[in-house]
């Protein structure tokens, strides 16, 4: 609308000072300022008002079809990238559980209870396992075997066998 830079502003300011007083300036402001508000109020209410009648009128559809005429190449992007986000909101949704019926919810039902059945027999008799003391198995098992040792050897001679001497030839 009007091109004002600061310069401008402040030689309005300046003559207002004469012209007006410093006694007065601050009212002549307000006055102003008020002023302004309302002009800047009433344009955004016609403006408001036309974009609404455009609206009622189809005049975004019609820009719509004019954009899409102008640059088929930015359409074709926008279509990819919505039917993109469509997809990827349906497919991150997940998949969607139907009810069972009476049927398959009683055999779910009596599956879990015997899961839980077998599970519990299994853990009891690990249960039973660790509190049961273990057989000296092992320990026997080594007497035995220094037993078999000591049978072997014959008791008669204690001391050692003397090497045979290699004879030349």
């Amino acid at each position: 609308m009007f091109d004002l830079g600061w310069t401008e502003l402040m030689v309005i300011g300046i003559v207002a000072l004469i012209v007006v007083g410093p006694k007065d300036l601050p009212g002549m402001f307000r006055t102003v300022g008020n002023f302004v508000g309302k002009a800047k109020k009433m344009a955004r209410e016609f403006s408001k008002a036309m974009n609404d009648a455009a609206d009622d009128a189809g005049v975004g559809d019609v820009k719509r079809s004019f954009d899409a005429a102008t640059n088929p190449v930015k359409t074709a992007v926008n279509e990819v990238k919505k039917s993109t986000e469509s997809f990827t909101a349906q497919t991150m949704a997940g998949p969607k559980r139907a009810e069972m019926t009476p049927e398959r919810a009683e055999m779910a039902e009596k599956i879990s209870k015997k899961s839980a059945e077998i599970a519990e027999e299994r853990m009891a008799a690990e249960a039973a396992e660790k509190a049961a003391p273990k057989p000296a198995a092992s320990a026997s098992a080594k007497g035995a075997k220094k037993a078999k040792k000591a049978a072997d050897t014959p008791a008669s001679d204690p001391s050692p066998k003397p090497k045979k001497a290699a004879s030349k030839s």
